[in-house]
């Protein structure tokens, strides 16, 4: 029946259901010698420690007898709930008890202790230096269950400290393969970071790399030298080697986190000729849910913007389906775009062709955004380009044109003096369009070219004269730059019509557009209090626009790490760690070697040292000539001196463990 209500309790712990008013209840079994019961007991404590931190403490005895449990799972569950008691007056009990879990038998209650440091860190950071120390004894475990936890630890208390990973660099670079998934991405992360600060870069015969020591280096005596080392033929560092090789299988793990975590690795810290191996496994990523699915795509996009060679023969594998929700269409519709050229844009362009028409009108305005960004980096395919987004001004759907005009706009800006018929088009097209956007365009086209059409501006001024007041804030102010520029090229026709129009923006709600009024007023209405600047009246308002740069909006990511939330949030975030940059010249590698404990070499030959000179390991040189008369004795003190180091291990393990009734 016990068993039953703590088991309702758990039932409603799960499906969300607060049950802190049952603490005082629950935490009275916390001494139940029934093990299932206790478990349970545990399980609710650490939900609800926290919030009920002063009944916690109450049974905070009871957490200590039950770290000395025979049961392995007893005792991880104890320390599990004793480092969710958030109060800083245990912080001495719980250091206590993560010290001594860290040395426990079973490998399970140490990953709990991994864990534990994490929180006790969170509750006290003064505590640090003490859990170093642990962290550091953590390091050197060769179970697989605590390597992900420990490093986990590592990351969160000290990342800076990379001297403690040197000795346990290849260890985990070999137990990588068989530690839980969760920690394989951890350890992966961690092992990246730490391989930019101890290797040389794969990537040095690189010309843009070159290009950029060139720069940095002033001295030409210095940039000579360099030049001398970069022509010496590049041998990768076989613990560089390792971490490759031995991330590799796991390219072909089920979990996605992994795989992205080693396609991350390859792509900061292999080199350039083996990256292309992550990206089919990458495409295999495409048929998970859609959440993974835009993670992956993100990272795709970064990466085809600098390499558009390795995803180049998946190019299908990123056509946009129907099921597709609108995030995943974008950022299909990115890569495609990224992976446009010469060969493959006529194949692009159908497809395109398709999406244009989609119900979807936020992926349709996407396409024609893409239409014009191929537009305009293949120059064989931009009057083809233009061609087919004037055809779809025609188009019923008021969305598609609007953001056609803009696009136009921007194709226009390139070269305006050959689509002067274009522009003709679009200004007739004002008494049908409604969308602020696509109107302040084709108002800024026809103030930017008036000149080119000098009938039909005056027109076009004269129609939104009549509806300024009812106008978009936006589509006011080009009107009001319409005018400027027309008084400035045409005053003859249009003086009063902008003398007109700037009283109406005078009076307007909006101070941005009084604002503008006075500004333009002051500039091209010369009166006594004119200063200087209506001189250069022309200069100002028809001075040559740049064209736009139509970039991806995944250009500036590449300087975040791939796979972390930094990346797919485009800004810094908390706990952010950066790469750093590759070292000029390779730290000492020796710093990686393992030295063998000196007390397994005296011990293994122990035997045979005593026929051939027993004394000499153990004894100086004085020693061995007062004693040389007597080598039994001699391999006999040796012998009770190990025999005292043992017992004393055992006598300091039974001072840390409860030694069990079976023994």
């Amino acid at each position: 029946i016990m068993k039953n209500k703590f088991g309702f309790r758990q039932q409603m712990i799960a499906k969300g259901k607060n049950a802190s008013e049952l603490f005082p209840a629950v935490v009275k079994n916390v001494a139940s010698k029934n093990i299932e019961i206790k478990k349970l007991v545990y399980v609710y404590l650490v939900r609800y420690a926290e919030e009920q931190q002063d009944l916690a403490l109450l049974s905070i005895s009871t957490f200590q007898r039950a770290l000395k449990d025979p049961n392995q799972l007893i005792r991880a569950s104890a320390l599990r709930v004793l480092s969710s008691i958030r109060v800083p007056i245990i912080v001495p009990i719980m250091m206590l008890a993560i010290k001594e879990a860290s040395a426990d038998l079973s490998p399970y209650v140490r990953k709990n202790a991994a864990h534990a440091i994490q929180k006790l860190y969170s509750l006290d950071p003064e505590q640090k230096e003490m859990l170093i120390e642990v962290i550091e004894k953590l390091l050197k475990d060769k179970s697989t269950l605590v390597a992900g936890s420990v490093v986990m630890a590592f990351e969160e208390v000290c990342p800076d400290r990379i001297d403690l990973i040197h000795k346990n660099y290849r260890k985990l670079c070999n137990l990588l393969v068989d530690v839980e998934e969760w920690g394989q991405v951890v350890i992966i992360h961690m092992l990246t970071r730490y391989a930019r600060t101890q290797f040389v870069s794969p990537w040095k015969e690189d010309d843009g790399l070159e290009d950029n020591e060139k720069n940095f280096y002033e001295s030409d005596d210095e940039q000579k030298e360099k030049t001398d080392q970069r022509k010496k033929p590049y041998t990768m560092d076989p613990d560089h080697r390792l971490l490759i090789r031995n991330t590799k299988p796991l390219l072909q793990s089920r979990n996605a986190a992994v795989v992205m975590a080693v396609a991350q690795l390859y792509w900061h810290i292999s080199p350039k000729s083996e990256v292309g191996i992550i990206s089919k496994s990458l495409v295999r990523l495409l048929r998970s849910n859609r959440e993974v699915q835009y993670i992956v795509l993100q990272n795709i996009a970064t990466m085809s913007i600098q390499r558009k060679g390795m995803f180049e023969p998946y190019l299908k594998s990123f056509y946009v389906r129907s099921t597709d929700p609108t995030m995943i269409k974008t950022l299909k519709l990115e890569i495609l775009t990224n992976l446009a050229n010469e060969a493959n844009i006529s194949t692009l362009l159908r497809e395109f062709q398709t999406y244009v028409k989609s119900q979807d009108k936020q992926f349709a305005a996407a396409t024609i955004q893409t239409i014009g960004r191929c537009a305009t980096n293949i120059s064989e395919v931009t009057d083809t380009c233009l061609n087919g987004l004037v055809c779809l001004l025609s188009n019923r759907d008021e969305i598609v044109v609007a953001e056609s005009v803009v696009v136009i706009k921007k194709l226009l800006q390139m070269q305006p003096a050959q689509h002067g018929e274009i522009i003709k088009h679009m200004a007739k097209l004002l008494d049908s369009i409604t969308v602020p956007v696509a109107r302040a365009s084709i108002l800024w086209l026809i103030g930017e070219n008036c000149e080119r059409v000098p009938k039909i501006a005056p027109d076009v001024l004269r129609k939104m004269a009549k509806s300024f007041t009812s106008e978009d804030d936006l589509v006011k102010l080009q009107i009001l730059n319409l005018g400027a520029k027309l008084y400035l090229t045409n005053s003859r026709q249009t003086k009063l019509l902008t003398q007109y129009i700037l009283n109406l923006g005078k009076y307007d709600q909006n101070y941005d557009i009084r604002d503008r009024t006075r500004f333009i007023r002051q500039l091209i209405v010369p009166n006594e209090k004119s200063g200087a600047l209506s001189k250069y009246a022309k200069k100002i308002f028809l001075a040559q626009k740049p064209a736009p740069l139509l970039e991806s909006p995944f250009k500036d990511r590449d300087h975040f790490q791939l796979g972390t939330l930094s990346h797919t949030l485009n800004t810094k975030a908390t706990g952010y760690l950066e790469l750093s940059n590759w070292p000029e010249v390779a730290p000492d590698p020796s710093v990686r070697n393992v030295e063998v404990i000196e007390l397994a070499k005296e011990w293994t030959p122990a035997g045979k040292a005593k026929k051939e000179n027993p004394a000499k390991k153990f004894y100086s040189e004085s020693e061995e000539e007062e004693d040389s008369s007597d080598s039994s004795s001699d391999s006999g003190e040796v012998y009770n001196s190990l025999k005292k180091l043992c017992s004393l291990q055992l006598i300091c393990y039974a001072s840390n463990n409860t030694v069990r009734p079976s023994t």
